[in-house]
């Protein structure tokens, strides 16, 4: 079987260039062989090799220098030497010039095999990376913030600025209106794009353990501290922290937030030498920060380091100009990933959803669309009012056995309850997201129905 894998051998010894492109060949790799670093040279521009095998000891130029022009050709380029005992020196010289390996003659045939298959799973290792990274960037790009309104224009036109700095950014705003996608969109557009991105819930951090969880601790430092433990800012560090839920960390902790804000630097729990750390902050709250101080709840100073550069969401109470965007933009997304033929949605439809307060903002409209989509039939096409539920009433989709029929709201809700539960095969947690309700008042409702004798 073929691989599409191509590999260069050079080498002066015809029996290894013979054996090695027999052997490779066998394998299902594309095999080219010279016998001099010259004709390797005049090979190597052009070619789209993924791996060079090459001897470090050539009758004309040196293997050392057939690396050089391979990784110049393509960076990307893998390269194995052969060499003899007495140029091992040289070998991991050549290494650190960005060899991928080197193999000592004599060598076993299943030796240099085990160091090409390695090479392959590491070159396919780093295109799975390289192919993340586009989602990555993708996802948190500006095309899935979506808003056309005077005040999405300022977020975006923020966005852009602050992504270029170091800047400490305080995202404020409704729940609901997408801080984080807004933190993740700038982290992916800064210069610390490869660095981590690390969150952090400051609301479901632990009480007793929120400083451990921030900044570490040492080993010893407290009951059951067995080991070192590095907290989220070491781990973010070359990167981007961001705390979500500013405004529920206790006042101990706001002072010292603060110190560390200031000397960018933190001290482990049970540790006393301070680590310095090279971190970007981002905070959200759906909080108003600054009545938060002015009602003594929150430290004005730390307020003021983490408001460097301040950005507000707007609910969609104040944007309702953006409602159809985002509805079709969650129609293009869960149709995609649902592969159902969804095209659009019809005009009595978008013009009851663009009605609609939205006290859940964002998150509420993705839900509602992603419901409709996941419970319409196959063959629909394009989505109207009988698709979607609020919660008061049902759509003939969905329960297609009420309409007309002379059953409660009640009966209604718990057929759609059961057939939600059993789209997703009985996965409670999947079930309440698209219900638009919590897990525990599902499970409370599943529990009326047991009583009631249905099989759940």
């Amino acid at each position: 079987m073929q691989t599409g894998k191509r590999i260069f051998v050079v080498d002066d010894e015809e029996m290894i260039r013979d054996l090695l492109k027999e052997t490779f060949q066998r394998k299902g790799y594309d095999v080219d062989v010279v016998a001099t670093g010259k004709e390797a040279l005049s090979q190597l521009s052009g070619h789209p090799y993924d791996l060079v095998i090459t001897d470090l000891r050539l009758p004309d130029i040196s293997g050392m220098k057939v690396l050089a022009e391979a990784k110049k050709e393509n960076p990307n380029l893998g390269v194995i030497l052969i060499t003899g005992y007495g140029s091992i020196k040289n070998a991991v010289k050549a290494m650190k010039q960005g060899a991928f390996d080197y193999i000592t003659k004599p060598f076993e045939l299943d030796e240099i095999e085990m160091v090409v298959g390695k090479f392959f799973e590491f070159q396919n290792l780093v295109g799975e990376n390289e192919y993340l990274r586009s989602e990555l960037d993708r996802k948190f790009s500006f095309s899935n913030i979506v808003g056309s309104s005077d005040p999405m224009q300022k977020v975006f036109d923020a966005i852009r600025m602050v992504a270029k700095s170091r800047a400490t950014v305080l995202i404020q705003g409704a729940s609901g209106t997408g801080k984080e996608l807004v933190a993740r969109a700038i982290h992916y557009n800064s210069d610390r794009r490869n660095g981590p991105f690390i969150t952090t819930n400051c609301a479901a951090l632990p009480e007793g353990l929120v400083e451990s969880e921030l900044f570490g601790h040492e080993k010893g430092a407290f009951t059951g501290a067995y080991r070192m433990s590095k907290g989220r800012f070491e781990t973010a560090s070359g990167g981007t922290l961001l705390l979500d839920e500013i405004s529920e960390i206790s006042p101990p902790l706001q002072a010292k937030l603060l110190r560390v804000l200031q000397e960018r630097e933190i001290e482990r729990v049970g540790g006393g030498k301070p680590i310095p750390v090279d971190v970007r902050i981002i905070a959200t709250t759906n909080r108003d920060l600054k009545r938060e101080v002015e009602e003594n709840r929150f430290r004005g100073d730390l307020f003021y380091r983490l408001n460097v550069v301040p950005i507000y969401l707007a609910s969609l109470s104040e944007r309702r100009e953006d409602i159809p965007l985002l509805v079709q933009h969650f129609v293009r997304r869960f149709a995609g990933e649902n592969s159902k033929p969804i095209k659009g949605i019809a005009e009595p439809a978008m013009k009851l959803l663009s009605q609609r307060d939205w006290p859940g903002n964002v998150r509420e409209i993705e839900n509602c669309i992603e419901r409709a989509v996941v419970m319409c039939g196959p063959d629909v096409d394009t989505l109207n009012v009988q698709h979607f539920y609020f919660g008061e009433a049902v759509s003939p989709d969905a329960a297609p056995e009420t309409a007309g029929s002379q059953r409660t709201l009640r009966d209604v809700e718990k057929n759609l309850i059961l057939k939600t539960l059993q789209e997703t095969d009985n996965n409670r947690t999947r079930t309440a997201e698209l219900l638009g309700i919590s897990v525990r008042t599902l499970r409370n409702k599943l529990n009326e129905y047991r009583e009631e004798g249905v099989s759940i």
